[in-house]
């Protein structure tokens, strides 16, 4: 009889402490933070990377992009296209001039590059005036997507027209907050910023007068060698994506009938 109460005791202790496990693990998990994605930026010519923190919580499609973008290998050879300072630095364009954006292979290895299924792609702005809890403030280091600025009747497509293209605040910009979808801030290699922004830029011509105008374009490029986000083992996922709105075609078939 003896025997068999320590026997009931034993297992009714094992019992408890199995629990016990298992509700720590638990209260661990939800308690834990998660080490948010950290994006390193390396620049040809440029000593110090740029190390970026990620914020999935307040635009988790949008970080799920960049990484997706990055970590393929998308952005690496491209160029910062604009540069204005005292306000942003801007790249990740493919045609190096402001006007392109990704295609799903970028993203997806199961389409091929330049196939049918290979279409341009957009996804949706993460902010606040487009219905999103996104209130980072557009700061000095603050990294958001660029995007389309249409207006009236296509208001949304313009919200919704990010793709590749990031900008890197040099300075607060609050015209910025709610408007588009910040989504980290530079952590190190603020510096390598500063250094790019003091860049010359390239200078326009009109060959009837002559006259000169400066862009905001790097008179020589200033090329991303690559961009990778370390994720600390979670997997993020692929973003959700739409067509990229094709502007042209809107316009032509809207006052032209085309």
């Amino acid at each position: 009889m003896k025997k068999k109460s320590i026997i009931m005791l034993v297992a009714i202790l094992l019992v408890i402490a199995t629990i016990g496990v298992l509700v720590f693990g638990y209260i661990q998990k939800i308690t834990k933070k998660v080490q948010n994605p950290v994006a390193t930026i390396t620049v040809e010519g440029y000593e110090e990377p740029i190390v970026i923190e990620l914020y999935p919580e307040y635009a988790l499609n949008t970080v799920k992009n960049f990484i997706a973008l990055s970590n393929n290998g998308f952005y690496d050879g491209l160029i910062f296209h604009r540069v204005e300072k005292d306000f942003v630095i801007q790249g990740g364009d493919p045609k190096g001039d402001g006007s392109g954006g990704p295609t799903l292979s970028a993203i997806d290895s199961s389409i091929e590059k330049g196939s049918e299924a290979d279409k341009e792609y957009g996804i949706v702005g993460e902010f606040a005036k487009n219905g999103y809890n996104n209130y980072v403030k557009h700061e000095r280091g603050v990294i958001s997507m660029a995007r389309s600025d249409y207006a009236g009747e296509i208001l949304e497509e313009g919200y919704n027209s990010g793709g590749s293209q990031f900008f890197i605040c040099l300075a607060d910009s609050p015209g910025l907050n709610s408007s588009y979808a910040a989504f980290g801030k530079v952590i190190s290699g603020m510096e390598t910023v500063d250094k790019i922004s003091e860049v010359e830029l390239a200078v326009e011509k009109d060959e009837e007068t002559g006259e000169e105008t400066q862009t905001s374009k790097p008179a020589t490029d200033v090329v991303i060698s690559s961009i990778r986000v370390e994720t600390y083992g979670v997997d993020y996922g692929m973003p959700k994506t739409h067509e990229a709105f094709d502007y042209t075609s809107w316009f032509m078939s809207h006052y032209y009938s085309y």
